[in-house]
């Protein structure tokens, strides 16, 4: 039997991925709730429905990587501070939307600025290649781990 390798954590790209995402989501997430009182599965799918408005909680979840648990929390959170409304689907009575009310769409353009000021900054010490390679690698990391799918034991 092999010993087993040694992982060095502060090496470990998820983990430094995990931190880094982590970090810059927990400064701008003091900033909103702070202001407007949201959590960040709160502040995610608000962002997401501002781009896609309609979408189910299933379809939130899906393009979140969130737990469904998570998402159904947060709309359940939104909907009872009347920043979010479900409606039945015309064609399939058991399919709801979910969409920003006039109250949420106003929250989410207050919250927009803050989220692109503080990646502003953060982006800064990059030159416009630097970004564009990161872009690239995010990019190609993402469909790799979706490719890859969950680890198995070998």
């Amino acid at each position: 039997m092999r010993a087993p390798s040694k992982l060095h954590l502060e090496n470990f790209l998820p983990y430094r991925l995990s931190v880094l995402s982590n970090t810059v989501s927990g400064a701008i997430a003091a900033a909103y709730f702070a202001h407007f009182g949201l959590s960040i599965p709160e502040w995610r799918v608000m962002a997401v429905l501002a781009a896609n408005p309609g979408l189910s909680a299933a379809e939130v979840t899906a393009r979140t990587a969130m737990d469904k648990v998570a998402v159904s929390r947060a709309v359940g959170t939104l909907m009872d501070a009347g920043r979010l409304r479900r409606t039945m689907a015309k064609a399939d009575r058991r399919r709801t939307h979910l969409e920003l009310t006039p109250a949420g769409v106003r929250v989410y353009a207050q919250v927009v600025p803050m989220a692109l000021n503080y990646e502003r900054h953060l982006i800064a010490p990059l030159s416009a290649k630097d970004r564009a390679t990161l872009d690239r690698i995010l990019r190609i990391l993402l469909g790799r781990a979706v490719e890859l799918g969950p680890v198995h034991a070998e």
